[in-house]
C-alpha cells in the first residue's frame, strides 16, 4: 500500500490559488500517516499541505525522504534548497508538470528570433507601459531597463528616507555591503523562490530566458523582474527605514505582506501566459534606426 495516495489531477489547486512558499530549517520532511509531515528539531510536528502551497523551501539542517519528494512531485509542488534565511539559492527539484503545453509554447517562442524579441518587449511594457518599444532590440531594452531601475531605486530611497548610493554588494563577502543592499538581496532571494515556484508549477522552462541569458534560471529572473518594483524593492527600503539593523526578518515579513496586497501570486500565472499569447499573429515590428539587422 502506498504511503501517500496521489491526489486526482482535477483536485490540485492552480498556481494562482496556492499559498506562498513554506520555508523550513533544522528538521526532517517525511511521509507519515498518508501525509507529508514536518518533524522540527525543536519538537514541532505538523502536516504540510503540499497540494496547496506553491513551493517548499528547505534551509540548513533539513533532510527529506524519498517518499516526501515523490509526494510533493505528485502534487505539483516544487522543492527548493536555499541557504540560511533564504539568502542563497542552491537548487530546485523539477516538478513533473502534468501538461507540457507551456513548455512547448515557451521553447517555440525562445527558438524564434522574432518571437523572442517580442516576448522581451512585452516584459518591458508590462512594467513601463508608456515607453515605446517597437523595433527596439533586446540589447537596447536592457539599457533602457537599467536606466529605469536606477530611477526607481532613487525614488524609493527618497520615499522612505533611506540613503541610496547604488546597488553594490559582493556575494563572497556579505558584510561589506551596506544595510539597504543586504536588505535588497534578502528580499530578492525570497522573490526568486516565489516566482520560481510559479514558473515550475506551470510547466515553463526556467533555463530559457528572453532578457536574461546567464545563470541557471534566466526565465525566473525575467519573470521576477515583472514584480520586483512593487514587492521586493519597496519591502527592503521600508524595512531599513523602520529598522536599519534588520537581519532580514522584517524584510521578509514586509515582502510577504506586499505579495498579498498586490495579489502577485494570483496575477502572475495570467501575466506569464499573456507574454506568449498570439505570437503567431503579432505583426512584424518596424525596424528601429539603431537596431542591428541581425536581430530583426
Amino acid at each position: 500500500m502506498a504511503l501517500f495516495e496521489r491526489p486526482p489531477l482535477d483536485t490540485l489547486a492552480p498556481a494562482r490559488d496556492r499559498w506562498t512558499p513554506l520555508y523550513l530549517e533544522w528538521g526532517r520532511l517525511e511521509v507519515d500517516d498518508s501525509a507529508i509531515k514536518w518533524l522540527g528539531s525543536d519538537g514541532l510536528v505538523c502536516p504540510i499541505p503540499v497540494a496547496t502551497v506553491s513551493a517548499v523551501i528547505l534551509g540548513p539542517g533539513t533532510t527529506v525522504t524519498h517518499a516526501a519528494i515523490k509526494a510533493a512531485a505528485q502534487c505539483n509542488c516544487p522543492i527548493f534548497w536555499m541557504g540560511e534565511e533564504g539568502l542563497r539559492f542552491y537548487a530546485f527539484g523539477v516538478t513533473p508538470n502534468h501538461d507540457n503545453s507551456m513548455a512547448r509554447v515557451h521553447a517555440a517562442a525562445w527558438a524564434s528570433t522574432h518571437d523572442r524579441n517580442e516576448v522581451a518587449r512585452r516584459m518591458f511594457r508590462h512594467r513601463f507601459p508608456h515607453v515605446p518599444t517597437e523595433g527596439v532590440s533586446i540589447k537596447q531594452l536592457r539599457g533602457m531597463e537599467g536606466k529605469r531601475v536606477k530611477e526607481i531605486y532613487s525614488q524609493l530611497g527618497e520615499q522612505y528616507g533611506v540613503t541610496w548610493k547604488g546597488r553594490n554588494y559582493n556575494p563572497s563577502n556579505w558584510n561589506l555591503a551596506d544595510n539597504i543592499n543586504r536588505a535588497l538581496s534578502a528580499a530578492t532571494a525570497s522573490h526568486y523562490a516565489l516566482i520560481a515556484s510559479v514558473v515550475c508549477s506551470m510547466g515553463f522552462i526556467p533555463q530559457l530566458g528572453f532578457v536574461h541569458q546567464a545563470g541557471t534560471l534566466p526565465f525566473v529572473y525575467d519573470a521576477a523582474d515583472l514584480y520586483k518594483h512593487e514587492t521586493a524593492w519597496p519591502a527592503a527600503f521600508e524595512a531599513i527605514a523602520v529598522n536599519p539593523q534588520d537581519d532580514g526578518t522584517l524584510v521578509r515579513k514586509l515582502f510577504k505582506q506586499r505579495v498579498e496586497d498586490t495579489r502577485m501570486l494570483r496575477r502572475c500565472p495570467d501575466d506569464l501566459k499573456a507574454l506568449f499569447a498570439g505570437l503567431d499573429d503579432a505583426p512584424a515590428p518596424e525596424m528601429h534606426p539603431l537596431q542591428p539587422r541581425a536581430e530583426a
